[in-house]
């Protein structure tokens, strides 16, 4: 039993205590004895009341979190939507956005990319922006440095083509596997390999990092879309129902 649990169950068992065993915190003794013996009795006849209780505060933990993550999201709405180094895909002038904290090196990430990329494109009017989070190695900051220096230097096309390559790729991510993806891309693989750890490169991982720490995220794949904030890989079908829900409130 969580302890959250304990004041809903005390509250239960005292509608069949009498009135003047209610000041719970001035029972005698036997007053008290009395009270655990009815909670344990009421338990024991009614199971089903604990599970109940879970579904309750559930719902108030999620609607709180819920609130607050709106919240959050009011609060850094430019940045989060509206940075001036992040890729922006699907359409640009569509009614809802769809923001994604990833990682090259994240199993769910890289399952999510193909229903993403299938979403954005048969909804049609969601603007989908892509946030590099690289947080599983140096595998993943090598990715990520390589996919912002190729958008710095070859511009959103080509990132999204090495982008793309990356979340694809099945070896270990390193100089001479980047060159050869570079190559194969058709980029100036060596002008992007020299940016890779410029100050530019370095600067929009640092504010991605630090908008992830406002939000509280600590884990890929993480997502916004409209106001409503997206913990884990959702499937697509679950991000269909959760964009027609804001657009139907909006």
């Amino acid at each position: 039993m969580t302890r959250p649990l304990l004041p809903a169950l005390a509250a239960m068992a005292t509608l069949a205590l009498p009135a003047q065993a209610l000041d719970l915190e001035n029972m005698t003794d036997a007053e008290r004895d009395a009270f655990r013996t009815e909670i344990r009795d009421y338990l024991l006849e009614n199971p089903e009341v604990i599970m109940e209780a879970v579904a309750v505060l559930e719902q108030r933990e999620t609607a709180a979190q819920a609130e607050s993550d709106v919240q959050m999201i009011a609060d850094h709405a430019e940045a989060i939507f509206n940075d001036d180094h992040s890729w922006v895909g699907g359409n640009p002038e569509g009614d809802l956005t769809l923001v994604e904290f990833m990682d090259y090196r994240c199993g769910y990430c890289r399952r999510a990319a193909p229903e993403v990329d299938d979403l954005v494109e048969f909804d049609g009017n969601i603007r989908f922006v892509i946030k590099e989070f690289p947080i599983l190695g140096e595998q993943s900051m090598m990715s990520s440095r390589f996919a912002i220096a190729t958008k710095q230097i070859a511009g959103d096309e080509a990132y999204k083509a090495a982008h793309d390559a990356l979340i694809s790729f099945s070896g270990d991510i390193d100089e001479t596997a980047l060159t050869r993806m570079g190559e194969t891309l058709g980029l100036d693989t060596e002008a992007i390999l020299a940016h890779m750890d410029s100050p530019d490169v370095t600067e929009v991982i640092a504010e991605n990092h630090q908008l992830a720490k406002s939000l509280g995220l600590s884990g890929t794949p993480s997502f916004v879309m409209g106001d409503q904030m997206l913990r884990g890989y959702v499937p697509r079908e679950q991000m269909e129902e959760i964009a027609a829900e804001i657009r139907a409130d909006s």
